[in-house]
């Protein structure tokens, strides 16, 4: 018996001696299958390079991207081929004007329309929804038909009018994607927000006096944060190919500035004239950065909810 006391008191003492064990939050735990992902987080490191690039790679050249270079107009088309002798890395286009700085500043204007018109779409939907799932009854009916009615309407029309009205402009077309971008987040976050009201500690909050609006800012939309994140990395890819077809189209940004549709437009267009450097580098760099996009937010998918996988 004093054996076995001896024993029991050697286990607590060992038992105490050691180091407790720390749990992890379900952004640890995602965080951790997200790196398990090889093709995400090589993406990241890509899309992160290119973003560089896009920002101080035009202090390695020494051509803007809207002046012409006019010791190359008017020559055969293989004078302005990528060559490191003059300063033209990838190239120059049909005008004489440096393709290496354009595609540079295409990138910054692409990557700015996606990533600031997800961020205002999040900021609008994520708050619309949560207070018209929250509410709930009457509230709930308006707001959800309103935007039941935006979506009914053709957006193609209104950027068309919007561009006829204002001209064209990067600020006029954050505002066209602006009013529409937002509403799928909304109706997304409503949903979630449904289900999410009934919980106990909502009603705890509520029976305590908290107000509405404190338990939608810091009870619904952290909750709503992990569905959030994934929705936004799929909506940026989404913004910018919008933004590309209205400027492959010739509604987009208005010259001398360009982006990624704008370029693949006149690389299309001067394809025939065997000028392939015009339409590869544009068309590259916005493969590379949707793809890069796509693996990001299907490796943010699998991360906070592995059991889709």
């Amino acid at each position: 018996m004093l054996v076995n006391k001896k024993k029991l008191a050697a286990m607590v003492d060992s038992a105490s001696s050691q180091t407790p064990i720390e749990g992890r939050s379900q952004w640890q735990d995602a965080m951790v299958r997200f790196k398990q992902n090889k093709a995400a987080l090589v993406s990241v490191f890509v899309l992160f390079a290119m973003i560089t690039i896009a920002f101080i790679g035009p202090l390695l050249s020494q051509w803007d991207y809207e002046t012409i270079d006019w010791a190359l107009t008017g020559n055969a088309a293989e004078m302005g081929a990528p060559s490191i002798a003059n300063g033209h890395f990838f190239g120059t286009d049909d005008l004489g004007r440096d393709l290496y700085a354009r595609v540079l500043q295409g990138t910054q204007i692409s990557l700015m329309v996606g990533i600031i018109g997800t961020v205002v779409a999040v900021l609008v939907g994520v708050l619309y929804g949560a207070v018209s799932g929250y509410f709930g009854g009457r509230i709930d009916n308006v707001m959800m038909r309103f935007v039941d009615i935006l979506m009914s309407i053709p957006y193609m029309f209104i950027l068309i009018i919007l561009f006829v009205m204002f001209g064209r402009s990067v600020y006029i077309l954050f505002i066209g994607l602006g009013l529409f971008s937002w509403m799928d987040m909304a109706r997304i976050v409503r949903g979630q927000t449904l289900s999410l009201k009934h919980k106990e500690f909502i009603e705890a909050a509520v029976a305590s006096g908290v107000s509405d609006f404190t338990i939608i800012v810091r009870h619904i939309v952290p909750n709503l944060l992990g569905i959030v994140v994934v929705y936004t990395s799929l909506m940026i890819p989404n913004l910018i190919l919008l933004e590309s077809f209205i400027s492959f189209l010739g509604l987009g940004i208005q010259e001398p500035l360009t982006s990624w549709g704008a370029l693949i437009s006149d690389g299309a267009k001067t394809i025939q004239y065997g000028t392939l450097w015009q339409l590869a580098f544009p068309l590259g760099f916005f493969i590379t950065g949707l793809f890069c996009f796509f693996f990001i937010g299907d490796g943010l998918r699998d991360a906070f909810d592995p059991k889709d996988r």
